[in-house]
């Protein structure tokens, strides 16, 4: 994967050259990805909308052409939000959350990790503040966990494997900061990932990996299936046998 970086007017752009340009067979008239495709309106009144993630950001699911792509608006709760939604701190480009975000689902995704590919990330300065986007590629037939246990009730092998995929990302060395029952997805033929890596970072072993494990069990428990747990652990201590491999 080749990430590149151009500028435009206030709007900044990191994006996955291997997907989004084909440089080496055709020449580039101009930038592979216009700051539009990080306004929600420019989707919407093109007609290309194709369906709405829940949370506070209001992810949009894309019609891109030749697949689906999500497009997720960094957006501020709590108390802070009273203040702006919207904008954040400026200290720099490559500190934003959108870029750093984009280079780490880049490395993962590298490493052959279940994260979505990622496509570009937006930042359009103003000022001392910021606003900003992401874009991966949509995951075909993907739900939340939530959803899933919602649905269809637990299914031991299938809470071991989601235990096995966190294992895998932690024995990366990811710190997954807000590690819930929405993050993690599963897929159609069971494939688990791993979405929103949104001030996440990659570190030494540490408490923290209790802490995401801790974090997790929490969220089940908002989702009244905090028995679920017991499985994941024991695919989290044993994840050789499982795991989810990533295809493509």
């Amino acid at each position: 994967m080749r990430l590149a970086t151009f500028r435009t007017g206030r709007v900044s752009i990191l994006y996955d050259a291997d997907s989004l340009c084909d440089a080496c067979r055709a020449p580039q008239t101009g930038p592979p990805i216009s700051p539009q495709a990080f306004d929600p309106d420019h989707w919407r009144r093109e007609g290309r909308v194709v369906g709405e993630a829940p949370g506070r950001g209001a992810s949009l699911f894309l019609d891109a052409g030749r697949g689906q792509w999500v497009l997720r608006p960094y957006r501020r709760g709590g108390l802070i939000a009273r203040i702006s939604t919207a904008r954040y701190l400026w200290t720099g480009l490559e500190r934003t959350r959108a870029f750093r975000e984009l280079r780490l689902t880049a490395e993962l995704f590298s490493r052959g990790l279940p994260v979505p590919r990622p496509v570009a990330a937006g930042v359009t300065r103003h000022g001392v503040t910021y606003e900003a986007a992401l874009i991966t590629e949509r995951l075909p037939g993907a739900r939340a966990l939530a959803a899933r246990l919602a649905g269809e009730g637990y299914h031991a092998p299938l809470l071991e494997t989601v235990g096995a995929t966190v294992r895998r990302f932690h024995d990366a060395g990811l710190d997954h900061v807000d590690l819930n029952a929405r993050n993690l997805l599963v897929d159609e033929r069971d494939r688990v990932w791993l979405i929103d890596l949104d001030r996440c970072r990659l570190r030494a072993p540490g408490p923290w990996r209790a802490a995401n494990l801790e974090r997790l069990q929490r969220s089940l428990a908002k989702f009244d299936a905090d028995a679920a747990m017991a499985a994941i652990r024991r695919g989290y201590e044993t994840p050789s046998s499982r795991g989810t491999p990533r295809s493509g």
